[in-house]
């Protein structure tokens, strides 16, 4: 907050306040909504968007990041809490708000100790995968909602009212934008009223209940919320610490990875620059303020931070304006927030998270590489077979398992010389130049324990499909590291090419490499030489 605030000039106000508007008027009804997807009363939902923002805007270096409830960290919580409370009871409200605070205490923890990098082991399509399975879940679970009733029936009042408010929602996301561009508005306060269009048609199904007396219809509503701030929770259940543990780390490594991913797109539209360790902290400190509220586990919304960033956020002043105007509205009268039909809030969720069904990671995926394709269906199946967590860890699981498949597998070229110059390429691509007795062999990775078996393999098929040969080049160009491992099986090849009458040089290998090489033997027992190019290699050794 130091850092903006002595940046803030008078002229960024405008764009704040509006944007500070315009998103409190969506956290009313997403912040309960999603609540509701947590299994939680709805009135906690405002709760955990209050305090929380406040916190982040403190630490947190996005300017346009909105921290609150978050569709899928909600799914997470109702699944993580599910075998230890039952909805809607006191011990689950507990539980959630202490979830919060273990989640929290481990961003700040990550944080403090500067291991942010941690984001980078969850892939692209793994998060797709979780994410399109997450919204699919969340969808289904909205339906007896929606219709007012269990699956294969339906309550006719409230299916109607849900449905009506579904397909305004679904019209308003697809056309509602080009409209009010037709109408003479920006682009961007045209995409901001669509974005609107939720809190419009919560209002407008609301203001049906009384006059209609759709409540004694059998409509649900909200009921009653209590008006005021939240006070401070310490409560605590002594017996559950160990069971959300486990819960506490994944919903923490998704908060953190969900709201980078949004922020830091946003950072490059304003070529702004994310310290990924303060976002650790912003955002443990804004869980942590959620626990002490009443709340529950929050992050930065994807859907949010586009909106405040297109309604003229220019700094987190916005946020905390956006919190104000919610602890404003829960300290008036809060008589109309009980009429609230379920139905329509059920709607909004739907919508929401459809927005979330991305296909075009699937898509490229599945072109450029099947092992990343795969991983992205299995994480999508297994959170809807299995449940999130398990469905991260499948995921997860088997990125770090193609990871290590390629890793172990490195591509390794025979080499040739390019006819009239000093370019070496692989002779399987380009037309190049082999000499007798003379193999060259790229190898395209760094070598570990993993790969030097598959290493000696292919070089044994090597000598085996040239039997002439009497020099072995490794060109090293392409290896960043070489551990002891593969030291070892080094310096056993070059013992075992020595027995058969072969020499192996090496060429091009790097300076991190060579300073590490220079504190073992192999250097000194080498049957070849160093080469500092391949060129000089093959000058030096072809035709000898």
């Amino acid at each position: 907050m130091l850092h903006w605030l002595r940046h803030y000039r008078r002229a960024m106000l405008p764009g704040d306040i509006s944007a500070g508007v315009v998103v409190a008027m969506m956290m009313i009804p997403q912040g309960m909504a999603y609540a509701i997807v947590a299994g939680l009363p709805p009135v906690v939902g405002l709760y955990a968007s209050i305090l929380p923002p406040v916190l982040y805007a403190l630490f947190g270096t996005s300017s346009t990041q909105s921290v609150g409830p978050m569709a899928i960290i909600s799914l997470m919580t109702a699944s993580s809490l599910a075998p230890l409370a039952s909805q809607g009871s006191t011990l689950y409200t507990v539980l959630a708000a202490q979830l919060a605070l273990l989640s929290g205490l481990v961003l700040l923890a990550c944080g403090l100790l500067r291991i942010g990098f941690i984001a980078n082991f969850f892939s692209r399509p793994v998060m797709s995968g979780f994410t399109i399975g997450s919204a699919v879940v969340i969808a289904l679970g909205q339906v007896p909602t929606l219709l007012g009733a269990p699956w294969f029936t339906l309550h006719v009042p409230s299916a109607v009212l849900g449905l009506a408010s579904l397909a305004l929602l679904l019209l308003a996301r697809r056309a509602l934008a080009p409209v009010l561009r037709t109408a003479g508005l920006s682009p961007d306060a045209a995409d901001i009223g669509s974005k609107l269009a939720p809190m419009v048609v919560v209002l407008g199904a609301t203001a049906l209940v009384p006059v209609l007396g759709l409540d004694a219809l059998g409509v649900r509503t909200v009921g009653t919320v209590p008006a005021g701030l939240p006070g401070l929770n310490l409560a605590a259940s002594h017996g559950h610490w160990q069971a959300l543990v486990q819960p506490a780390l994944l919903i923490g490594f998704m908060v953190f990875l969900i709201s980078m991913s949004g922020a830091q797109a946003l950072a490059l539209k304003r070529a702004e620059k994310l310290q990924s360790n303060y976002e650790l902290i912003g955002l443990g400190a804004a869980n942590i303020g959620s626990a002490l509220t009443g709340g529950f586990p929050v992050t930065g919304s994807m859907s949010r931070s586009a909106v405040n960033f297109a309604a003229g956020a220019n700094s987190q002043l916005a946020s905390l304006l956006a919190a104000a105007l919610l602890a404003l509205a829960l300290l008036l009268p809060t008589g109309w927030l009980a009429l609230l039909p379920l139905p329509a809030l059920a709607a909004t969720i739907i919508v929401a998270v459809i927005g979330m069904l991305d296909t075009s990671t699937l898509k490229t995926s599945w072109r450029y590489d099947r092992a990343d394709a795969a991983a992205l269906a299995a994480t999508a199946c297994g959170v809807l077979a299995l449940g999130v967590e398990a469905g991260v860890v499948i995921g997860v699981a088997l990125s770090m398992g193609a990871l290590i498949w390629r890793a172990s597998r490195p591509h390794i070229a025979v080499l040739g010389r390019i006819p009239g110059t000093e370019h070496f390429r692989n002779v399987e691509r380009y037309s190049a130049d082999t000499a007798p007795g003379l193999l060259l062999l790229r190898v395209d990775a760094g070598l570990f324990f993993g790969n030097v078996e598959a290493v000696n393999e292919r070089i044994e098929d090597e000598l085996a499909a040239r039997p002439d040969t009497r020099h072995l080049v490794l060109v090293l160009s392409a290896v960043n590291a070489i551990d002891t491992s593969a030291l070892f099986a080094l310096g056993e090849l070059n013992a075992m090419l020595a027995a058969r009458g072969i020499k192996l040089h090496l060429a091009e290998v790097k300076g991190p490499v060579m300073d590490r090489l220079k504190h073992s033997d192999l250097l000194g027992a080498l049957g070849g030489k160093l080469y500092l190019s391949t060129a000089m290699a093959w000058d030096d050794l072809a035709g000898t």
